[in-house]
């Protein structure tokens, strides 16, 4: 099978395998389970073949490249190389375990039909995104990702998660809208959107300040899904009302779409670029920070696990930046990024399985609620504790490795009191990253409930999930654990292969071998350590618990979407825009007024109509004839006078005003634009 082929099928067969699973699901529920389930290991098997038959020497070879013309005018344009390779076998893994373990999790759950639909469609569509090779296929498969992702928040339909779906989806489409302007300003600039030429188009380009406008756009885009501060609204809102399932993938996989266009921008278009750098550096500390704050004070499991993957995509961001302030030596900072993306991809994947298997038996997430669930229950207790681990950066764990790179890229760019800051929120970000997973752990698996019935019950429970389920959540710990157990034999080979994605090239005969485990590198894992066991007593046992009772003591004024967003979207634009909007109107007509009272006098119509319009008038006066030849030839005993103009008036009035009503309201407008862009699209299609 050549690699046009692999492409292709990688892409669009999740498409067709949606479309199918939701017609054999109007049949047969059960076979529309397992076809689910067919769908998502032959694609990890077709790429984890692909990958294994094309590993070589350390990289990734042959480069596959797919081209499908006049698609959507410009077609589509698809490439396979080492980062993309491995972030489609993360996909591809991922969706595997997370869509066998929808079978248990959503067997009493209504419109499973429809989660299997888009489960798979989200599938090809992220494909579509990370196997992109310039930047309008992205732009129009993450679209598409983001409409169909959509429906896994708004699944439940309950208040909350259609709140939380509005939410999610208005950040997703304004973030495209955005996007999209960055897009058009760059294509008009260099003529190209092809990534490779975008890099060689870029360097030759003089004119930064369009450049850091058309970066600045498509930032704001990826930033949005990635959950970049001040974007990251949507995250702790969206996890806890979607199905668990949906929120490992959210979480571990979508995010990471939003960093793929990040480092597309960082690498292609300003590499090595202080400036843009120290931007995305300051995004990435304040995401990092602002994550491991939120998720310090909150109570609810999967909101906690939410607010992590914020302060996570901090710490990729911090790489990103570092890649940019460090320049042509900042391999440090390359190998963590890419290591720490896929370490984050799969503690989710893990560790929302985990929040996954204990809702579906209790069917909460409060902390008071599920406290000591998991007491006597050591294969949920396992994997937990490895995810928990991981994610805090212990040695010997995942997390400590790429957490490492990262510190030492910042550690060896050295500089002022300002990087001194930058590595002291990066060290007590990591200590709140095991102060917080520590409260779970302990709250889920070491206490006790207070409601000793409930705690009975919780350790009478033996069967807390299938053989399918305990396969899922189990094969993924154990890959988590393997990976971060032997470093040097998997975690550098990946990350050197995603050097040439992020232009990095190192000198022929250097190698960067980093000694993870000598006392310099174990320093700063031992500092956030520290900081993580005082954050937990002295803040989270002490000032967030009372009378033994997890409290959330986050205030609740303090959320940027009610505080800030809404406010300025729903309430303070509409109002500004709408004052000028009628002064603008009132101006026009006193102009109008004033013009036809001087320069412009009227002139005396010939014929003034009393009511209704030509047509009324011309349909009544033809009535009105018909009446009176009836009342002399037939109708003189029971003669009828009724005035038909003004009947036909008034019943054009009431037809003109029905029209107003329906062309005014929200529904017709989304009809119009609906009808508008499927008209537009058909005419790029076949044109």
């Amino acid at each position: 099978m050549n690699g046009n082929m692999i492409l292709a099928i990688l892409v669009f067969y999740p498409f067709i395998g949606a479309v199918l699973s939701c017609i054999i699901g109007t049949k047969k529920e059960i076979i529309r389970d397992y076809f689910a389930d067919f769908v998502v290991i032959s694609e990890f098997i077709i790429t984890l073949v692909n990958f294994v038959s094309n590993y070589k020497n350390g990289g990734l070879l042959p480069v596959y490249n797919c081209e499908l013309p006049g698609i959507c005018g410009m077609g589509l344009h698809f490439t396979m190389e080492g980062f993309r390779m491995v972030y489609a076998m993360v996909a591809a893994f991922m969706w595997m375990m997370t869509v066998i373990l929808s079978r248990e999790y959503f067997k009493h759950h209504d419109n499973r039909n429809r989660f299997y639909l888009f489960m798979l469609a989200t599938l090809g569509a992220t494909m579509g995104v990370f196997l992109s090779s310039d930047l309008f296929t992205t732009f129009i498969f993450f679209e598409i990702m983001s409409f169909t992702s959509y429906v896994w928040v708004a699944q439940e339909e309950n208040a909350a998660s259609l709140r939380a779906a509005a939410t999610y989806l208005a950040v997703a489409v304004i973030g495209g809208l955005v996007m999209l302007m960055g897009i058009f300003i760059l294509y008009h600039e260099l003529g190209t959107l092809d990534m490779d030429e975008i890099f060689i188009a870029a360097q030759l380009y003089r004119n930064k300040t369009l450049l850091y406008a058309a970066g600045t756009f498509m930032l704001f885009g990826f930033g949005a899904k990635a959950g970049a501060f001040p974007l990251h609204i949507w995250l702790p809102k969206a996890h806890p009302v979607a199905p668990a399932p949906a929120s490992a993938l959210l979480s571990g996989i979508l995010t990471k779409t939003g960093i793929f266009g990040v480092l597309i921008i960082s690498c292609d278009l300003f590499l090595h670029d202080p400036i843009w750098g120290g931007l995305i550096l300051g995004i990435g500390v304040l995401t990092m920070f602002g994550g491991a704050l939120l998720a310090v004070f909150s109570i609810d499991l999967k909101r906690t696990l939410a607010c992590s993957s914020m302060s996570q995509i901090g710490f990729i961001l911090v790489g990103v930046g570092m890649q940019g302030l460090l320049g042509e030596e900042n391999a440090l900072a390359v190998h963590g990024t890419l290591t720490h993306m896929v370490n984050h991809s799969m503690i989710k994947l893990v560790l929302f399985m985990a929040a996954g298997v204990i809702f579906m038996n209790i069917h909460a997430l409060d902390l008071n609620e599920i406290r000591g669930f998991g007491k006597k229950k050591p294969l949920l207790m396992t994997a937990f504790l490895i995810g928990a681990l991981t994610i805090a950066g212990i040695p010997l764990f995942g997390g400590y490795i790429s957490k490492t790179l990262l510190h030492e890229s910042i550690v060896e760019y050295g500089g002022n009191g300002l990087m001194k800051a930058v590595e002291a929120i990066f060290l007590l970000s990591g200590g709140m990253t095991l102060a917080y997973m520590t409260k779970l752990f302990v709250a889920i698996f070491v206490e006790k409930n207070t409601d000793s019935a409930k705690q009975n019950k919780y350790d009478n429970m033996k069967q807390y999930m299938n053989i399918e389920s305990g396969f899922a959540l189990m094969t993924s710990t154990l890959v988590l654990f393997i990976w971060g157990l032997f470093p040097h034999t998997f975690m550098d080979r990946v990350a050197r292969l995603g050097e040439g994605f992020m232009n990095f090239y190192a000198q022929e005969g250097v190698e960067h071998v980093v000694a993870y485990f000598s006392l310099t590198n174990l320093k700063g894992a031992l500092i956030s350590i520290v900081i993580g066991i005082l954050v937990y007593f002295l803040i989270i046992r002490t000032l967030l618990m009372r009378e033994g009772e997890y409290v959330n003591a986050w205030p609740k004024w303090l959320d940027m979407e009610n505080l800030i967003y809404r406010p300025i979207l729903l309430t303070f634009l509409p109002t500004v825009c709408g004052i000028a909007s009628r002064t603008f109107d009132s101006a026009l007509d006193i102009a109008v007024v004033i013009l036809r009272k001087s320069l412009y006098k009227d002139s005396p119509l010939p014929y003034e109509r009393r009511e209704g319009n030509v047509i009324s008038e011309l349909i009544g006066k033809t009535l009105n004839l018909c009446q009176s030849i009836r009342n002399r030839l037939w109708g003189r005993k029971n003669p009828t006078h009724k005035d038909f103009v003004h009947a036909a008036a008034a019943k054009s009035e009431e037809i003109s005003e029905s029209s107003m009503i329906i062309q005014g309201s929200l529904s017709f407008g989304l009809l119009m634009f609906g009808v508008g862009l499927a008209l537009t699209l058909i005419y790029i299609i076949l044109i």
